[in-house]
C-alpha cells in the first residue's frame, strides 16, 4: 500500500514537472504582449516615423526621406534645444550627485536619527515629479509662499539666465535621494582596515576623504553620474510643470520641444527630434561610460 502511493505520488510529480517544464510560456504571454505593444513595437516605429510625412495635415503617411531632418536642422530652434538640455543635464546631474553624497556623509552612522533621516530624504523619490514641479512651481510663483515669507517680489522662474539653474536644483532635489543610497551602500562597502590604516599615518577627515574614501567611491560614483546625466537629458515632468520651456525658451529642453512640435500636428518632425535626441544620448553615454570605468581602474 505504502510502495502504491509512493508510486502515485511519483506519477503525479512527473506530470507537473513535464506541464511546468514544457508550458511556461503560457504564464509570460500576458507579460510579452503588454512589453510588446506598449514599449517594443512604439520604439521600433520610432526609427520609421522620422523618414515619412506623417502629420495630421496628411491623410496617408507616405515616405519622405530625409526631408523633416533637414527641416529640424535647418530650424536653429533645434540647436537651442540641444544646448539647453546639455546644460540642464550637467547641472541636475552636479546637483544630484552633490546633494546625495553630502547627505550620505553626514548619515553615515548607523543611528536611529539618521535612519528616519534617510527615510525623510528618500521621500521626494516616491513623489511624482509633475507633482513636485507644480509644488515648487507655486512656491516660487511670484505670488507664492517664497515671496510672501521673503517680502519679496521676485520672478524666480522668470529669469532667462538663472531659471535653467533653479530647475536643475529642484530636479536634483527630488533625486538626490536616490544619489544618497548608492553613495551609503559604497561608504559602507570600504574596509575599515584601510581607514584605520589611514588614520594611524596621520591622515585627517579631509585628508582621509579626499585621498581614500572618495577615490573608493569610484563604483558608486560611475553608477551615479551615469544614470543621473542621461536621465536629466530625457526630462520632461519636472520642466513643463515649472516653466513649461520657458522664460523664452530658457528651459524648453528637447523633450518640451518635441511636444510643443508634436501638439501642432507635426508628428513626423517629432519624431525626427525624438531619433536625434536618442543620438545625441548615445553619442554621451559611450565615452562617458568608458571613461568613468578607466578612471575606476586607474584607482
Amino acid at each position: 500500500m505504502a510502495h502504491t502511493a509512493t508510486d502515485k505520488a511519483s506519477a503525479t510529480g512527473r506530470r507537473l514537472s513535464a506541464a511546468a517544464v514544457h508550458h511556461p510560456w503560457w504564464f509570460a504571454l500576458p507579460a510579452v504582449v503588454v512589453f510588446g505593444g506598449f514599449f517594443l513595437l512604439p520604439n521600433l516605429l520610432n526609427f520609421w516615423y522620422p523618414f515619412t510625412d506623417w502629420s495630421a495635415y496628411h491623410s496617408e503617411i507616405g515616405f519622405a526621406g530625409l526631408d523633416n531632418f533637414r527641416a529640424v536642422l535647418d530650424d536653429g530652434t533645434l540647436w537651442r534645444a540641444i544646448r539647453v538640455t546639455l546644460t540642464y543635464a550637467l547641472l541636475a546631474a552636479f546637483f544630484q550627485n552633490l546633494f546625495g553624497l553630502l547627505l550620505a556623509l553626514l548619515l553615515e552612522k548607523d543611528t536611529r536619527f539618521n535612519r528616519f533621516f534617510r527615510a525623510v530624504f528618500f521621500l521626494p523619490v516616491l513623489i511624482s515629479a509633475l507633482a513636485v514641479g507644480y509644488v515648487f512651481q507655486a512656491l516660487l510663483n511670484t505670488e507664492g509662499a517664497v515671496n510672501d515669507l521673503l517680502g519679496t517680489s521676485v520672478p524666480w522662474l522668470g529669469d532667462t539666465t538663472w531659471t535653467v539653474v533653479l530647475v536643475a536644483v529642484i530636479h536634483g532635489w527630488k533625486w538626490m535621494g536616490l544619489a544618497m543610497l548608492i553613495y551609503l551602500a559604497g561608504l559602507k562597502g570600504i574596509p575599515n582596515e584601510v581607514t584605520e590604516a589611514a588614520r594611524a599615518d596621520g591622515a585627517g577627515p579631509w585628508r582621509m576623504f579626499r585621498s581614500v574614501r572618495f577615490p573608493m567611491l569610484a563604483p558608486a560614483v560611475t553608477f551615479n553620474v551615469t544614470t543621473s546625466l542621461l536621465g536629466s537629458m530625457n526630462t520632461f515632468d519636472i520642466v513643463q510643470a515649472t516653466t513649461a520651456g520657458g522664460p523664452a525658451a530658457s528651459t524648453e529642453v528637447m523633450n518640451i520641444y518635441m511636444f510643443r512640435v508634436f501638439g501642432q500636428g507635426l508628428y513626423a518632425q517629432a519624431s525626427a527630434m525624438s531619433l536625434v535626441l536618442f543620438l545625441v544620448v548615445i553619442a554621451m553615454a559611450i565615452p562617458l561610460i568608458t571613461g568613468l570605468r578607466r578612471r575606476e581602474e586607474l584607482l
